[in-house]
């Protein structure tokens, strides 16, 4: 039997509607392309929001999560897993309360995957609307001493682009390689944020490490995604394709741009057209 090709999404403002929610038409259309194809994730959110809107859809392959540093399969077992230390990640800290904001801290509590979410003591306007988000979520817990963890997965800053653009500077010139750094607009607030990941825990090192584990390559793979945190996946995949609400510099280096946009069923309708074109071959 032939390779079956592989497909990998973006679900923020790509496969997910701007609400937040998957429509029953994408949903028909990716459960009925994994028939013949694989399909997974590549996100900023966790395994358990991830598993949450995800969990009508069949799912068959590593998902690639917390933009990149951790890999994990769909009954959860750990793929890969790239940290910052706590060390490196107080260090951080240190440098952003040069520029007056705290940030949020995403790690693990064990290796069993249990998640923490560290809010800061002192909230601007945009974190305190990102903060609203996660009301009575389990895995948030109050950081008054501003401190990192042993396993931090990344640490985010929200806020306006004067603050977070110098910030950005200051910490690629202090911390050089050690550190990847990506700022972007935050399109649910109308802010920007500033995520600091290990230098390898990116989408783009963790599509190649799928790739390997699906011992395939990966120009066999085709992506879809919007933002900052897609375009180096962009760049290693075979195919990349942005829906049509996709921040310009990423259209730049597409090489598909859709014409529907993640309200618009984009990524299904792009996937129902695969079949289509197969059906008439």
């Amino acid at each position: 039997m032939p390779n079956r090709p592989i497909y990998i999404t973006d679900l923020d403002h790509t496969f997910l509607r701007t609400d937040q929610s998957v429509s029953d038409f994408s949903t028909q259309v990716w459960n009925n392309r994994s028939k013949d194809a694989i399909l997974s994730v590549a996100t900023a959110r966790s395994y358990q929001k991830t598993h949450d809107f995800l969990d009508n859809l069949h799912l068959d392959a590593p998902m690639i999560l917390l933009d990149g540093t951790m890999i994990v399969s769909p009954d959860k077992k750990l793929i890969d897993l790239k940290t910052i230390n706590k060390a490196l990640g107080d260090a951080i800290v240190d440098v952003g309360l040069e520029f007056d904001i705290d940030p949020f801290i995403i790690g693990l509590k064990d290796m069993q995957l249990n998640e923490i979410f560290l809010y800061p003591r002192k909230l601007n306007e945009h974190q305190k609307f990102v903060l609203k988000g996660y009301k009575n979520d389990p895995r948030m817990q109050f950081n008054p001493q501003n401190k990192t963890m042993e396993l931090n997965l990344k640490i985010v800053y929200f806020g306006d682009y004067e603050t977070l653009n110098p910030l950005t500077v200051k910490l690629k010139e202090t911390f050089e390689d050690a550190i990847e750094c990506k700022l972007s607009p935050e399109k649910y607030s109308e802010g920007y944020f500033l995520t600091i990941l290990h230098p390898d825990g990116d989408k783009a090192h963790a599509l190649q490490k799928v790739m390997d584990y699906l011992g395939r390559d990966p120009a066999d793979v085709t992506v879809f995604g919007d933002s900052v945190n897609d375009i180096g996946m962009f760049k290693l995949a075979g195919t990349s394709v942005a829906v049509s609400n996709a921040l310009e510099e990423v259209k730049a280096i597409a090489d598909v741009v859709l014409e529907h946009s993640n309200d618009e069923d984009g990524v299904a309708k792009y996937l129902e057209g695969i079949n289509e074109l197969k059906d008439t071959i």
